[in-house]
C-alpha cells in the first residue's frame, strides 16, 4: 500500500500538481451572515464591504469558478441571533458587533477575527419632537429603547456611565429597530439610542446626542467559525481577499453616492445614509485592519462585557485575531499603507507609504 501511495504522490508531482493542491478540498457552499436585516426583514444590510459584495454578488463571481454556492442569511434578532446560528453550525461567515462577538467566546463559541468591517460609525439618542427631554441626564426614570445584546446596548451602557447613569436609572426596552421605530412615534418609549438618522430626517425625532467619540464606539468584524478555517484555510483566504478588494471600491469618494444607493436596499431612504456619513472619509469608516485601534477597543469591549455583567465567563483574547489572511491579501492587492492605521485612542497615525 505504501508503494502505491509512493507512485501516485510521484505521478502527481511529475505532471505539475503539488501534493498540497491535490489534499485542498471545497466546501459546496459559503454561509454567510448578517447580524440584522433591513426595514422589515429586509435580505439587505449596510455599513461596509460586506453589504455591497452582497449586492453586487462580488463573493458569488469569486466562487462560481469553483462552483461554490453562496448562502445569505439576515438576523433579524441581530447578533444573539448569529450566535444561535453558529453555535447549530448553520454558518461559516459573519459580521457582527462587539458585544454579541464577546459574549459568543465567553461561552466557547469558536472563532477566528479577520478583519474589521467598519468603525467610527455613529448612534443617535433620539426622543419625539413633542419631548421635554434635554440631555442625558433627563432620561432618570424614562423609558428608552435599545436593541438588547447587541453592540449598541454595550455603547449605551458606555454612554450612560459617562454620564453618571447606569441601565437601571431608567427603564431600557429590548425593541428591534422597525419596533423602536414605532414606539418613538407613538410615542410608547421616551428615548431609542439609534444608528439610523431616518427619523430624524423626517421630523418625527431629534437629538440630544450624538455618540462619535470612538471610546464610546467600537469597530464590527468579520469572522469565520474555527471550524470552516481549520478544514478550508484556501477558501478563507479567497473570501478574505476578494473582501478587501471590495473594501478599497467601497473606500473610494468616487462611489460615494452608489454606495448610499446600494444601502438604501436596506428601506432606510438615502438621504439617511448620505446624512449619517456627512463630514466623514468612506476610508476611514470602512477600513478593514486589524490595527491598534481595533485590537484596544476589542481587549476594552471584553473588560466591559465583564464589568457590565453581560456574561459569566471571561472571554479570551488569545489565538481569536488572525491577521495572515488579511496581511497576505493587502500584499497581494498591492493595498499596503492605503488605509490609515489609528492608534489606541482612535487618533490617526501616519500610515506605512504615506
Amino acid at each position: 500500500m505504501k508503494k502505491f501511495v509512493s507512485l501516485i504522490a510521484t505521478a502527481l508531482i511529475a505532471i505539475g500538481l503539488p501534493l498540497a493542491a491535490q489534499a485542498q478540498e471545497n466546501p459546496k457552499v459559503v454561509r454567510i451572515a448578517f447580524s440584522g436585516a433591513g426595514v422589515g426583514g429586509k435580505p439587505a444590510s449596510s455599513g461596509g464591504a460586506l453589504a455591497t459584495a452582497h449586492q453586487r454578488g462580488i463573493l458569488e463571481k469569486e466562487f462560481a469558478k469553483d462552483g461554490i454556492k453562496v448562502e445569505w442569511s439576515f438576523f433579524v434578532g441581530a447578533g444573539p441571533a448569529t450566535n444561535e446560528a453558529l453555535a447549530l453550525k448553520k454558518i461559516d461567515f459573519a459580521t457582527q458587533g462587539d458585544l454579541p462577538l464577546v459574549v459568543a467566546r465567553a461561552n466557547g463559541l469558536r472563532t477566528r477575527i479577520l478583519l474589521s468591517g467598519s468603525r467610527f460609525n455613529r448612534n443617535y439618542v433620539v426622543v419625539p419632537t413633542s419631548s421635554t427631554i434635554q440631555s442625558l441626564e433627563d432620561l432618570r426614570g424614562k423609558k428608552l429603547t435599545v436593541q438588547k445584546g447587541t453592540s449598541g446596548q454595550l455603547t449605551l451602557n458606555r454612554l450612560l456611565e459617562k454620564a453618571g447613569l447606569k441601565e437601571t436609572d431608567l427603564r431600557v426596552i429590548d425593541m428591534i429597530g422597525d419596533s423602536q421605530k414605532a414606539a418613538l412615534s407613538t410615542g410608547d418609549v421616551d428615548a431609542a439610542l439609534q444608528s439610523s438618522t431616518d427619523l430624524v430626517v423626517r421630523g418625527l425625532v431629534r437629538r440630544i446626542y450624538k455618540v462619535e467619540d470612538p471610546k464610546l464606539t467600537a469597530p464590527s468584524q468579520i469572522w469565520v467559525s474555527e471550524e470552516f478555517e481549520a478544514k478550508y484555510p484556501h477558501i478563507v483566504q479567497r473570501f478574505v481577499t476578494t473582501l478587501v478588494r471590495e473594501s478599497a471600491w467601497v473606500s473610494d469618494e468616487k462611489n460615494r453616492d452608489e454606495i448610499f444607493r446600494l444601502f438604501a436596499k436596506t428601506g432606510n431612504p438615502y438621504s439617511d445614509y448620505k446624512e449619517d456619513y456627512k463630514g466623514t472619509e468612506l476610508r476611514d469608516r470602512f477600513s478593514p485592519l486589524l490595527d491598534e485601534y481595533y485590537t484596544n477597543s476589542l481587549a476594552k469591549s471584553i473588560g466591559e462585557v465583564k464589568h457590565f455583567r453581560f456574561a459569566r465567563r471571561d472571554a479570551q483574547i488569545e489565538g481569536w485575531v488572525e491577521p495572515k489572511y488579511l496581511q497576505t491579501a493587502l500584499k497581494e492587492l498591492k493595498l499596503e499603507g492605503y488605509w490609515d492605521e489609528f492608534d489606541a485612542d482612535g487618533k490617526r497615525k501616519k500610515a506605512a507609504g504615506k
